[in-house]
């Protein structure tokens, strides 16, 4: 009984503390590479962070806090030690709706909290009108005017405190016009909104000197370095800290540190007036050429491509990598072609474009910190909450294709209707977005890497 109280004090951890302690010390736990409190100094594109850099434990998930309490009372305590240490690892604080008095409120206590663990807090800014095509994640303001209310309320909230902004994921990857929605009295948002939105964002957040404001620049398996330099110039990425990268997704670290480096190489490019470049992200090296995106060993051309291209200009643009799930990569699916699972061709191609919503084996990656090693990398950040489900990733949302009669199990579903709501990569009903999700959340904390 002892021990269970004092697990569900780790799992409690509350803003008073100023550093994480695991109650469950006893049993065997890996440590990453670096921890959330290191030694060096970052300096980045417009702010430097604090020294040392320390970011804010937000309170565990009422999830986590049950399924500790679970894996206790069943025996398992080493599990139960992996789940308390993933939550009271630093991450973000998704704001996500609300009026602007609301969210004001909501980042004042936040900002409150870090300043009691004499730690930086990481906002996810996620509100944006037409938010994720109507998806999974649908949602945000209704109307421009509404969401720059909003945003000022959150400028309010920060106040004169120091802080990280993760600007609206997606924002920049998913423009209304990628969505291939029909214009619609539901669906009426424009790409010159969108980017209003954006750099309005960003000049209301940036206006204080404490706040780093990183915007969105997708990942290295989706747009390309061109589309991505030229939309992120666009949102106002010079005007703020920088950029973002990999959040909410899975693939791995060395892959979003050359795509990373390559935008800034490529903003350099294009926004030196004298450059050969000028003014045309198109013609930027990417994943896609001269690299093979698929095939990590033909990278180096494309940096062979910036160091023989890049001229007098200098990248400045910094970024930051979301490492919560990238741990073990992305998951290609194929291992269900192969028995006992013997699924078709199409299943495993429609697996694999919905390989980002919650996919099994994924580990928690690199843990938080300011101290990379790369001149323009700021910090390896957790801004996917680890354990927070996606969506309901099932055949009903057209993510989870199953050939039930190649393969299924004793009490999985036998309707259509019921197949339809159901993921048979987990064998269960998905937690709704957000929710917490039992089965994910262990397997993150077991397969985390390092």
């Amino acid at each position: 009984m002892r021990r269970r109280r004092l697990a569900l004090r780790a799992l409690q951890w509350t803003a008073t503390a100023t550093l994480p302690v695991l109650a469950l010390a006893a049993a065997p736990l890996t440590a990453g590479p670096a921890s959330a409190a290191t030694t060096g100094h970052t300096t980045t594109g417009r702010h430097a962070f604090s020294r040392p850099t320390r970011f804010y434990v937000p309170p565990a998930d009422p999830g986590a806090i049950a399924q500790e309490q679970q894996l206790l009372a069943a025996g398992h305590r080493r599990d139960a030690a992996l789940i308390a240490r993933m939550t009271t690892t630093p991450t973000a604080v998704w704001l996500d709706g609300g009026t602007p008095a609301q969210v004001r409120r909501q980042v004042r206590q936040t900002v409150i909290a870090a300043a009691r663990q004499r730690a930086e807090p990481v906002l996810v800014a996620y509100d944006i009108p037409g938010r994720d095509c109507a998806q999974y994640s649908a949602g945000g303001a209704l109307t421009q005017a509404d969401y720059e209310a909003w945003i000022n309320g959150l400028a309010r909230g920060i106040g004169h405190a120091r802080a990280v902004v993760i600007l609206e994921p997606d924002s920049l990857g998913k423009l209304p016009s990628d969505c291939n929605l029909p214009p619609s009295s539901s669906y009426p948002f424009t790409d010159s909104e969108r980017i209003a939105e954006v750099s309005y964002a960003v000049s209301a957040l940036e206006k204080d000197p404490g706040v780093s404001v990183y915007l969105d620049g997708t990942h290295s398996a989706w747009q390309s370095v061109g589309t991505m330099t030229q939309r992120l110039l666009e949102g106002g990425v010079q005007q703020a800290q920088g950029f973002y990268l990999d959040v909410s997704n899975y693939q791995p670290t060395p892959e979003l540190v050359d795509y990373g480096t390559w935008i800034s190489d490529c903003i350099a490019m294009v926004t030196d007036p004298a450059g050969a470049y000028a003014g045309n992200p198109s013609a930027c090296a990417s994943q896609y050429y001269p690299a093979t995106q698929s095939d990590f060993s033909t990278w180096g051309l494309t940096t062979q491509w910036y160091a023989q291209n890049l001229g007098n200009a200098a990248a400045t643009t910094h970024f930051v990598i979301d490492t919560s799930r990238n741990g073990n990569g992305p998951n290609g699916m194929t291992q269900y072609a192969n028995p006992p699972y013997d699924q078709p061709a199409s299943v495993i191609s429609a697996l694999a474009a919905g390989s980002w919503c919650d996919p099994p084996g994924a580990g928690t990656g690199i843990r938080p910190t300011a101290d990379t090693g790369v001149a323009l990398l700021d910090a390896y950040l957790w801004v996917k909450v680890p354990g927070e489900s996606d969506g309901q990733c099932d055949a009903a949302g057209g993510v989870r294709a199953w050939d039930y009669s190649a393969y299924t199990q004793p009490g999985w579903p036998t309707t259509m209707a019921a197949q339809q709501l159901f993921d048979p990569l987990w064998g269960t009903d998905d937690a709704a977005a957000g929710a917490w999700f039992p089965q994910e959340a262990l397997q993150l904390a077991q397969d985390a890497t390092p």
